[in-house]
């Protein structure tokens, strides 16, 4: 790697699974060689001048998948497992805002409402609420959902046929949101999916 004249170099964060971006930080040699070791992202913090274990405090764990370098080996790209908000506001990324400083309108990039989604479902899996429409359906096993597969699927080619962008934007979500809760019900992992097409992808 390539250091600054400060011994430093930028890691941007992203979230090894939905892909959005998380914060950026710095590291020196010590803090990669930490993170590489321990498997937790550890960065130098330039206003205290010291080593830090993002989470140390907050428990809010970044639990390192992989790290890459750029091109000119002076930027860090980490791939990591948040476990909980990133931001110290509480908000899952640190880019939560826009240029006017208002709230973005959604994550960057807005694919990672797929990741997120599908750690909902697995929630709702795992806590059963009563009122949860996705707790019934994963009760009601593969006849329950696929049937519900079967249904969202002619809909989604009615709203094709009908020329209407707004029911078949509808639809067509209805139909992935049933399909994730079917991947959960058979305990497959959406990674699964994306990574069937990138194998198929040949540009």
């Amino acid at each position: 790697m390539k250091y600054d004249a400060n011994g430093l170099v930028p890691a941007i964060v992203q979230h090894a699974r939905t892909g959005e971006v998380l914060m950026l930080g710095w590291m020196d040699e010590e803090a990669l060689a930490l993170t590489r070791t321990t498997g937790r992202v550890t960065f130098w913090s330039r206003s205290r001048q010291a080593l830090w274990r993002k989470g140390e405090t907050s428990g809010n764990w970044l639990d390192l998948v992989a790290i890459r370098q750029d091109c000119d080996s002076d930027a860090l790209l980490v791939l990591a497992e948040p476990a909980g908000p990133t931001c110290h506001t509480g908000a899952r990324s640190c880019f939560y805002r826009d240029l006017d400083g208002e709230p973005a309108s959604s994550a960057a990039p807005p694919a990672a409402i797929l990741g997120r989604l599908a750690d909902l479902i697995a929630l709702r899996r795992t806590m059963q609420p009563e009122e949860s429409y996705t707790a019934k359906l994963l009760h009601g096993g593969v006849d329950r959902i696929g049937k519900k597969i079967g249904e969202e699927a002619a809909e989604v080619i009615i709203a094709a046929k009908n020329g209407s962008h707004a029911e078949l934007t509808y639809e067509m979500a209805d139909l992935i949101y049933h399909s994730l809760v079917l991947l959960q019900d058979q305990g497959l992992p959406v990674e699964a999916v994306w990574h069937e097409l990138e194998r198929r992808f040949s540009p």
